[in-house]
């Protein structure tokens, strides 16, 4: 009989908890549908440029929307990178330009941010602070004072007028840092009691231990880097220094409609990209994510 009553009192409690249940499965379901909304939404274009990169120029505003060519237009590409402006020129440039200012700002930002991190001197936040400041400038207040400097030291219309200011991010400082402050300060302290460095702690220690944060720099870098319009815009004008960005809009002025051409080179110049994150998600996602809770 007792056991009776205890299992009917429990039924209400059995009931309330599989309403929770099926509640929180419902708002699962519904935040997964609307994610794969989003996702299509934004994947949808994407999947229109590559379509239409290989269609026949007649093909492309046609209703409806014929996703798959009748014929793969493998010319369109062809055309692009071996035409009256060789794509592969504008993609050397940008290789070059963006590899060597990726490589500026890891080395640059790593020992900087060790610093701020790591070592102990009279002022070092507030320094730290006026540095973070300056991601406060816009670039554009910055044009026509880099414009008159670069022509004084002879490297207007280089590549170097792109690279070496490139070097140089408090963004990515302040990334760095913020995951080096996550690295406990005993592995630090114990190699200055072996007779360790500065320089080998940073090196041997701290830098094999921030791959995450190092890997999600490279990429934010590189896909800033890569698609840059402005600087090379105001301080290129030798167009066989052009970067993939220029390159691209000087194709679309001469190519007028073609927009099977367009999509081509707008395929071409978006792989890199891709091909990176798709590479290196993984460490990215994690050095980001460290890096904001920690610090």
């Amino acid at each position: 009989m007792i056991n009776t009553e205890i299992a009917k009192s429990n039924v209400p409690v059995v009931h309330k908890k599989a309403a929770v249940i099926k509640k929180g499965t419902a708002s699962r379901i519904l935040i997964t549908l609307l994610m794969l909304f989003i996702a299509f939404s934004m994947i949808f274009p994407f999947v229109w440029m590559v379509s239409t990169s290989l269609k026949k120029p007649i093909e492309v505003f046609a209703y409806p929307i014929q996703w798959i060519p009748s014929t793969f237009e493998w010319h369109n590409y062809k055309d692009v990178w071996f035409g009256t402006h060789p794509f592969w020129l504008y993609y050397w440039n940008s290789f070059k330009v963006t590899a060597l200012t990726v490589i500026g700002t890891v080395l640059f930002s790593s020992a900087a941010a060790y610093g701020f991190s790591r070592l102990q001197f009279k002022g070092r936040d507030a320094i730290f602070f006026l540095f973070l400041a300056t991601m406060m400038v816009p670039e554009q207040v910055t044009l026509i004072p880099r414009f008159i400097l670069f022509n004084y030291l002879g490297i207007y219309d280089s590549h170097l007028a792109l690279i070496l200011p490139g070097m140089f991010t408090a963004f990515g400082t302040f990334l760095l840092r913020q995951f080096y402050m996550g690295i406990p300060k005993d592995y630090s302290e114990a190699a200055l009691l072996e007779g360790a460095n500065h320089f080998q702690i940073w090196t041997k220690i701290i830098i094999p231990l921030s791959k995450p944060a190092l890997v999600s720099l490279i990429i934010l870098s590189f896909t800033l880097n890569w698609n840059e319009f402005v600087n090379p815009l105001v301080f290129l004008t030798s167009d066989n220094l052009f970067t993939v960005p220029l390159g691209l809009a000087n194709f679309i002025d001469e190519s007028g409609t073609n927009y099977t051409a367009m999509m081509a080179a707008a395929v071409s110049a978006i792989l890199p990209v891709m091909l990176l994150f798709i590479t290196c998600q993984k460490w990215f996602i994690e050095g980001v994510s460290a890096s904001g809770i920690k610090g």
